[in-house]
């Protein structure tokens, strides 16, 4: 009898432990079950109605979370205070576009001193000993061994304020296209051009490609411009200001004509790409006495470009598509920003695409902003029904598709009748996807913005 009440008293204990070691000496009598139920009851009638209130509206709960997750990722984004601009080299071939860019990622710390030694190495068995910098921008073997940059390479580095994307466009005419592809996507152009006794001469004649970059430059909406005057450690010029200032006395009209206010939006600079001399500190006096000014980081760095509005209707032009796991796009934001779950307007085509993942340059994010390049998993199209050129828009707002309008136009030589259907702007409303340059046979033709649209076009 004695075991039974010590095992019931056991029980007793361990169910007061349940009860966060609780023990109650008395059981409870029948008012109080019954208050208890009534308080039970009373509870679950609590418990209940806001349950039934989010059944009866679970729109409301998918709202709270999706303006919950836009603002974490407005967060995310006010952290990252750094600007992002798009700087693409342009300027005639053999001038040092590559070889500049890859010493600025050398500089930056982008490449490490084991990659520069395989660079020099692979120069020399080529016997190109001076293009082992161009190594790091000009990837593919073509390149490597014509020495000719044939598409746009692309890279990354970051200053105190800035992260800037390299958009290394080729100089060789027969790559023009894939030059007007990096222009497009710029905020700053740098036109390299050579020191070297001849180079600068042959770049800057008619049908020299430092010509047709500018005008193109200008055109595709690259309003602020460095002219770095490379090579100046050549022999034939040894940092000679005589040499640097009789370039720029001849560049300074021409620059004047293609549109730029020389005082305000062009910076001239000597360097020296394949040594690193002014690019990310300052030349040493011992080499070139007479220079005072800022050198190619510090300058770049001091670059104003105009705003864009981050809630004004989204726009990205389509450079590039291609399917991994899904159909990916890529372009540069113009206008408004993108998030994760967006639903846009593919134009041309009307195609209605969901947004499933945004990556901006390598890395996964929820949310991008203007002047920033991204590529973005797109939900509702094949990867076939996208070409370069179409637009990602706002289906509130989506860019305008026509296929005539209102221009002023610079024209270079006559071109016959063009009737395509085209995504643009005003110039007044997106100066990004305003302005249009007109192409035949390799020659530019035509360059202009559009002043106009007709009124169907924004139905």
């Amino acid at each position: 009898m004695m075991d039974i009440e010590e095992d019931i008293r056991g029980l007793q204990l361990d169910s007061a432990e349940e009860n966060s070691g609780v023990v109650h000496p008395e059981d409870p009598t029948h008012e109080e079950m019954e208050k208890v139920d009534e308080m039970e009851e009373g509870a679950q009638d609590e418990i209940l109605k806001p349950s039934q209130q989010i059944q009866a509206d679970p729109r409301g709960k998918d709202d709270k979370a999706s303006a919950a997750e836009h603002a974490d990722t407005q967060d995310e984004m006010e952290e990252d205070r750094k600007r992002h601009l798009n700087v693409v080299f342009i300027g005639h071939v053999d001038a040092g576009k590559s070889t500049t860019g890859g010493q600025i990622l050398f500089l930056s710390g982008q490449v490490d001193d084991r990659t520069i030694q395989k660079f020099e190495k692979e120069a020399r068995d080529k016997c190109r000993e001076s293009w082992y910098m161009a190594y790091i921008m000009d990837t593919n073997e073509e390149e490597r061994v014509k020495g000719k940059t044939v598409e746009v390479g692309r890279a990354h580095f970051e200053t105190e304020t800035t992260c800037f994307t390299i958009l290394d466009a080729p100089g060789h005419k027969s790559y023009v296209p894939n030059m007007i592809s990096g222009a497009s996507q710029a905020d700053i152009g740098v036109l390299v051009i050579s020191a070297r006794r001849g180079e600068f001469e042959t770049g800057y004649e008619r049908g020299g490609q430092t010509r047709d970059h500018v005008q193109l430059a200008k055109t595709l909406g690259v309003s602020k411009l460095l002219v770095v005057v490379n090579k100046m450690d050549d022999p034939s010029v040894n940092w000679s200001k005589e040499r640097y200032d009789e370039i720029k006395s001849k560049m300074i009209p021409f620059l004047k004509s293609s549109g730029y206010n020389v005082k305000k939006d062009v910076l001239f600079l000597p360097i020296s790409g394949l040594v690193g001399s002014n690019i990310k500190t300052r030349v040493d006096k011992s080499l070139c006495s007479w220079w005072n000014g800022p050198c190619l980081f510090e300058a770049l760095d001091a670059v104003e470009v105009p705003p864009r509005d981050p809630k004004g209707p989204f726009r990205m032009p389509i450079i590039d598509k291609f399917k991994e796991m899904g159909t990916l796009a890529m372009g540069k934001v113009e206008s408004g920003s993108i998030h994760v779950g967006d639903s846009l307007v593919l134009m041309p085509n009307k195609a209605y695409v969901r947004v499933l993942a945004v990556h901006r340059d390598d890395d996964k994010v929820r949310r991008a902003g203007p002047g920033e390049n991204v590529r973005v998993t797109l939900n509702g199209i094949e990867e076939k029904d996208i070409l370069s050129g179409f637009v990602l828009s706002s289906p509130e707002k989506p860019i305008a598709a026509v296929t005539e309008f209102v221009a002023q136009l610079q024209i270079l030589e006559l071109l016959d009748n063009v009737d395509n259907l085209i995504c643009i702007e005003k110039f007044s409303d997106f100066a990004q996807l305003g302005r249009f340059t007109l192409r035949t046979e390799g020659k530019t033709v035509a360059v202009g913005k559009v002043t106009d649209l007709p009124v169907i076009a924004r139905a």
